[in-house]
């Protein structure tokens, strides 16, 4: 018998290099294999006689070889196989390309079964590559629901599929129920093994959707309570208690009156910090709400209290913007804030450790040099994070081991949509700021195709005559990137192509692939306003602050997502010039175009950020990571959020009735909590 837990080499036809491919897909076991769930099916239950088939579309059709197949050499390396098959209908010309064992397989009078697309060749129907099977021995590729997986270039469907259907023979009936039964029968959820089983290979469409609710309503109902233990932990984690403080003073020596969403987010954390318990909250807000000041607002209070700030950027550049601005915020009050970079000199930084350990700074502002070893700090109060999500646990964990269980506020530009906050910061307290501070730019936006360009040209050359900057956007970072993608731009060609075209003007490259410090000093230089045009990949997309430039151009606009258009169009509009977004495009589909137009209508990035679900789905929307969260194998935020609220709704009432899971029954479901933790360190906020 084998076991779930065992090698997937151990089962028939998987060798050691098999198993190694499947390693790079993150299946090592069997019970890894089975989890290993298809990315789509193909519907192949429906025939069609040859004559109605219609043309262009995946079709079966039942057949008979009509004549012996041939084997024709074009040239080296190319042999085609060509035969006739014909039903009552009418006929097809198959041919198959460097597959000559199909001469062998298949001859005259045989009745085959066939799957793929029919085009007209002068007036004759073809078939190129059709999946074929005997129908006397059938090979599960026709006439059926096919599953298809992802895969790479070691591995075929045939392979995986194979591989599947042998580790359910070997051992379905050792899959793990986590679910308990009485909340499985409430909810009408079917069996652990009926799920796996009609999930891989189901007879119809109604088992595949029984089997595919069961599955979703597990990974979210287990994601759910994995979150819902770690923020039991840390609500029951209790802190260092500060002492209220009027924060009217706080106001008061400011030079601008704070949004009533800023005054909101601030009461909301002074009273975890001031509670006796860690604080952990999110302040999430759109581009340019004032995230910084609500940061400020805390490390005054924390300074009141005796206490000193850490506030970790994940860049130097932002550090850089962070440690002006906070510097600026904070003198009316006579407190000192340090900064400790990577790039800082040996000496600067020997000074700025001396002074951290000293006590000689009330804030500290750096990357993540601020939680190397030698670091020590002197009553560390409050961490602060922007951005939290480019960091990793390891990281976070090392800065707040700096202190006796500091207080932790996350900051967020990213816009979530509401459906989906409470899973993906369950372990958090949100503050949403969600308006903007008076006088903040609208940043008009257009959706212009290339024959746009020579007009677009001649607005980069007016604003650059009035002193303004212009950011450009590009998809990739070279031509011969993704090759098969042709017309996408790419930063660096796309960077001299402007060098040409705008021989007076400054253009600059700055892109991921750059070393840290050389992408730190481009950016810098445009900071400066040393450089007019800055062609980018979205590696510009969060956080710098250029108020002088007023012109963002995002190339091949139909490439990013919503929210993704969303943050590069904040990195303009910051300063007190009017601010322009052009989206080019020249993809004329509908979808594309009622896109880019939600763009045009709307500069809410809450709002973009639900039309952005809704429209591409969660795998797309995080990019290829969820953010914050472990990577989804069934399930989609999207389009599943009614089982989500239903599977968050029993996590509650489970977890309130047994808190450390410590029930016998709840024996596997704290284990697979425990694997979930393990495997995901670095997925969870």
């Amino acid at each position: 018998m084998i076991e779930l837990n065992a090698s997937v080499n151990s089962i028939r036809g998987i060798g050691e290099k098999k198993a190694q491919a499947f390693a790079k897909l993150g299946v090592f076991s069997l019970y890894d294999l089975l989890s290993y769930f298809p990315a789509r099916y193909e519907d192949r239950t429906k025939f069609c006689p040859i004559a109605a088939a219609p043309i262009g579309e995946g079709v079966c059709v039942r057949a008979l070889v009509a004549d012996t197949p041939r084997l024709i050499r074009v040239r080296r390396g190319m042999e085609l196989v060509k035969f006739r098959a014909v039903d009552e209908s009418g006929s097809v010309d198959i041919t198959y390309f460097n597959q000559n064992y199909v001469k062998d397989y298949l001859a005259r009078g045989d009745s085959v079964c066939l799957y793929g697309k029919i085009e007209l060749n002068g007036g004759r129907r073809s078939m190129t590559n059709p999946a074929y099977e005997k129908e006397d021995k059938p090979r599960g590729v026709t006439g059926c629901i096919l599953p298809i997986y992802r895969m790479n270039a070691a591995l075929n469907q045939r392979t995986i599929r194979d591989a599947v259907r042998l580790g359910l023979d070997a051992c379905a009936d050792q899959l793990p129920d986590f679910l308990p039964e009485a909340l499985r029968e409430r909810n009408r959820l079917c069996q652990a093994r009926y799920a796996y089983e009609n999930i891989h290979f189901p007879p119809d469409f109604e088992a595949l959707a029984i089997a595919r609710r069961r599955l979703v309503f597990e990974e979210l109902f287990v994601l759910a309570c994995a979150l819902g233990t770690m923020r039991a932990e840390r609500t029951r984690e209790s802190g260092l208690r500060m002492e209220k403080r009027d924060l009217a003073a706080f106001y008061a020596a400011l030079p601008f009156t704070p949004t009533g969403a800023q005054c909101r987010a601030i009461d909301e954390a002074a009273a975890d910090m001031t509670g006796g318990y860690v604080m952990n909250r999110l302040v999430q807000g759109d581009v340019g709400s004032g995230k910084t000041l609500v940061a400020a607002a805390l490390c005054w209070l924390c300074r009141e209290n005796g206490c000193v700030s850490a506030f970790m950027a994940p860049t130097e550049i932002l550090a850089e913007q962070h440690f002006a601005t906070l510097s600026g915020m904070l003198a009316p009050f006579g407190m000192t804030v340090g900064k400790l970079t990577g790039s800082m000199s040996a000496k600067e930084k020997r000074e700025a450790k001396a002074a951290i350990a000293a006590g000689g700074y009330d804030v500290v502002v750096g990357t993540h040099a601020l939680f190397s070893e030698d670091v020590a700090y002197t009553r560390l109060g409050l961490i602060v994070t922007d951005e939290q999500h480019r960091f990793g646990v390891r990281q976070r964990s090392a800065l707040i081991g700096k202190g006796e269980k500091p207080h932790v506020l996350v900051m967020s530009a990213t816009p979530i949509p509401r459906t989906l906050a409470l899973m993906i910061y369950g372990d958090l307290d949100v503050s949403i700021i969600d308006e903007l501070p008076p006088g903040r730019q609208k940043v008009d936006t257009f959706a212009v195709d290339e024959s746009y360009r020579a007009r677009l040209n001649g607005f980069i050359r007016k604003l650059a005559g009035e002193g303004r900057q212009t950011f450009v956007v590009c998809p990739k970072v070279e031509d011969d990137e993704e090759a098969e993608d042709g017309g996408l731009k790419s930063a660096e060609e796309h960077a001299k192509e402007l060098a040409s075209v705008f021989p007076e003007l400054r253009v600059a490259c700055v892109h991921g692939r750059m070393k840290p410090k050389d992408k730190d000093a481009v950016m810098a230089a445009f900071v400066r306003g040393e450089t007019d045009i800055l062609v980018a990949t979205i590696v510009i997309e969060v956080g710098v602050d250029v108020p002088n430039a007023a012109l963002m151009i995002i190339e091949n606009a139909e490439r990013f997502g919503l929210s993704q258009l969303h943050q590069l169009r904040g990195r303009v509009g910051r300063g007190r010039h009017k601010s322009w977004c052009i989206l080019v495009s020249d993809n004329t589909g509908e979808d594309v175009r009622a896109r880019l137009s939600i763009m045009e209508k709307t500069n809410d990035g809450f709002a973009i950020s639900e039309e952005d679900l809704r429209l591409r789905g969660p795998g797309d929307f995080f990019g290829s990571r969820q953010h914050g969260l472990p990577e989804m194998h069934v399930a989609d935020l999207g389009a599943d959020t009614q089982v989500l609220k239903t599977a968050q709704t029993e996590a509650k009432a489970l977890l309130a009735d047994d808190p450390q899971l410590a029930r016998p029954e709840h024996a596997a479901l704290r284990a697979r909590i425990e694997t979930l933790f393990r495997n995901n360190t670095d997925s969870f906020n």
